[in-house]
């Protein structure tokens, strides 16, 4: 889905009204997004979108009697499933690192720019992963030192990388800093599509299971700083 076919649902979980209502307030006014349905807590989120069915769930990490984490497996439970786009603020990087383990698509600062939430969105709705700029570094690094789950099986990760390209691992760089396949399209003048199908390559290749892995690949390898 894009924004230009049909509208895409957003269903808002966050426990502050004032946040729902910032937020609310941005994708209302954006071109093709819908916000369906909003909840201030896990379980009502996942109440919320069975019967809405949206697309994309922006869902806060921290909410009273059910949080974020805990409402991920239910909602990516559903079918159809949206995707699951995680609200944090700096100093919750543990929490999304778990958020990413639990299947979420990605993470979004709240206090991001109005365009910037409305290309995750966007982002999300067509699968795209969604890793904040702001911390996308900071969570990589922290999970480079947690011992991270790496790419699956024994394979050397430099073997990895001579299995790519060269443009393969121009990608595999961008998505080591946190790149939308939107903004890799752009930095290398591309069509979505076909950074889509280096993505497919890249992760086929690599043996990584997602993006995240991938960005992880790219840090190890020093392709990304």
């Amino acid at each position: 889905m894009t924004h230009s076919a049909e509208p895409i649902r957003v269903l808002l979980a966050d426990d502050e009204e004032m946040i729902r209502a910032g937020v609310r307030l941005i994708l209302r006014h954006a071109d093709g997004i819908d916000v369906v349905a909003e909840a201030a807590d896990g379980r009502q989120a996942v109440a919320a979108a069975a019967v809405h069915h949206p697309d994309v769930a922006l869902v806060d990490i921290r909410m009273p009697v059910c949080d974020g984490l805990a409402a991920i497996a239910p909602l990516l439970a559903l079918d159809p499933a949206p995707r699951v786009v995680m609200l944090t603020t700096f100093g919750d990087e543990e929490n999304v690192l778990r958020a990413l383990r639990e299947g979420a698509t990605g993470f979004l600062l709240k206090d991001e720019g109005p365009q910037e939430l409305i290309r995750a969105v966007r982002a999300a709705a067509v699968g795209d992963a969604v890793l904040s700029p702001g911390v996308t570094g900071t969570v990589i690094a922290r999970m480079l030192r947690g011992g991270a789950p790496a790419t699956a099986g024994p394979v050397p990760d430099d073997e990895r990388i001579a299995r790519l390209t060269a443009r393969e691992r121009e990608v595999l760089a961008m998505l080591g800093e946190g790149l939308s396949n939107q903004d890799i399209a752009g930095r290398l003048g591309i069509g979505i599509g076909t950074v889509k199908t280096h993505v497919g390559a890249i992760l086929d290749k690599t043996g990584s299971a997602g993006r995240v892995q991938a960005a992880l690949l790219a840090h190890r390898a020093g392709l990304a700083s």
